[in-house]
């Protein structure tokens, strides 16, 4: 009884903040205001949210939401950041505390729906995977039977970790923690053998380990993780701008157009398609409620998401990640942008 009345609760929340966002309020708020709150990982993520001993938050999430600033307000520095754990961040954007949640969150139908939520667009391709200490012997996730796998919960990784094992018919025994930081300390304690989360969660973690080598990620994949930022549901025109702020980073690397270069090219293309993606003919900036040289300000201050990627978690980062699904579409990934039209 208490459970339903507490899923009814949130989806009246939800459903609240929905009307209110109907009437533009989110996107009017940020211009009145002057900044965006964003809503990032509490505990660090590197190479996706973290911030240094003078308060300068980066990482892959933290670029979309200084993107949005610069977009919107011509300024990167415009954001204010509110460190979230899994349990809190629907809430947080149900309430109102924060404009966007830009926090490795993946779509579901289910936040999608019930939860009061809209994903104006996937940031990053990911999958659930497993880690484990070499002395452990494993080599596949299919060995696990019988395991202690440290899980974060109220996350969508409890359930995969659930289902792969049940499909699997194998045995485990979860030793769960609220927030990611517990659930780090526990797996390099030895409180359990595997620990499992998104395999990016896998590659930052074990770069913060105290002997990285000493650890394997296993190569079983075992769900699809479409990552991105969350806005409250029926907050249209601030999903637009979210969306094609982050469409902007995926075509300026298509086009080759980088902060070097950006005002160059500006100045001397030819090519319409590039003319109106930067603002010098037509005015789909100011269809979006944005400033027409918005695409010039994200790249000028952020940089396009091949920049992004390669600067955050790429191959030169400690992270090592490969671009994979996340390479552009023409290069054999699957990130793709409809058309500045």
């Amino acid at each position: 009884m208490r459970q339903s009345a507490l899923l009814a609760g949130i989806a009246a929340l939800g459903l609240l903040a929905a009307q209110e966002a109907r009437a533009g309020a989110t996107l009017d708020n940020v211009k009145s205001k002057g900044f965006v709150q964003c809503g990032v990982n509490v505990s660090g993520l590197p190479g996706f949210a973290e911030v240094d001993a003078n308060n300068n938050w980066s990482g892959l999430d933290v670029d979309l939401c200084r993107a949005v600033a610069a977009a919107l307000l011509g300024d990167a520095t415009k954001v204010k950041y509110t460190p979230l754990n899994a349990k809190e961040r629907f809430t947080a954007l149900q309430s109102g505390e924060i404009d966007v949640l830009s926090r490795n969150t993946t779509w579901t139908s289910s936040r999608d729906s019930a939860l009061g939520l809209d994903f104006p667009v996937v940031n990053y391709y990911d999958g659930q995977g497993f880690m484990a200490k070499k002395s452990l012997g494993v080599d596949s996730a299919l060995k696990l039977d019988g395991a202690a796998v440290c899980v974060q919960t109220g996350t969508t990784t409890e359930l995969n970790l659930a289902d792969y094992f049940r499909a699997n018919n194998m045995k485990y025994t979860p030793v769960v923690f609220e927030n990611n930081d517990e659930v780090n300390k526990a797996y390099e304690a030895g409180r359990c053998d595997v620990l499992t989360t998104d395999q990016s969660g896998l590659y930052a973690t074990r770069v913060k380990l105290a002997n990285p080598d000493d650890h394997i990620v296993l190569p079983e994949v075992i769900s699809k993780e479409p990552l991105g930022p969350a806005v409250r549901h029926g907050d249209n025109e601030w999903a637009d701008v979210v969306r094609w702020t982050f469409f902007a980073m995926l075509q300026a690397e298509e086009f080759g157009i980088n902060s070097a270069n950006v005002e160059q090219v500006k100045g001397e293309s030819k090519n319409p398609d590039v003319q109106r993606f930067l603002g010098v003919i037509e005015e789909k900036g100011k269809e979006l409620g944005m400033p027409n040289d918005f695409a010039v300000q994200v790249i000028t201050q952020v940089g396009n998401y091949g920049d992004s990627f390669d600067r955050n978690v790429g191959p030169k980062t400690p992270l090592k990640i490969q671009r994979g699904l996340n390479a552009l579409w023409k290069n054999g990934g699957i990130m793709y942008n409809p058309p500045f039209r």
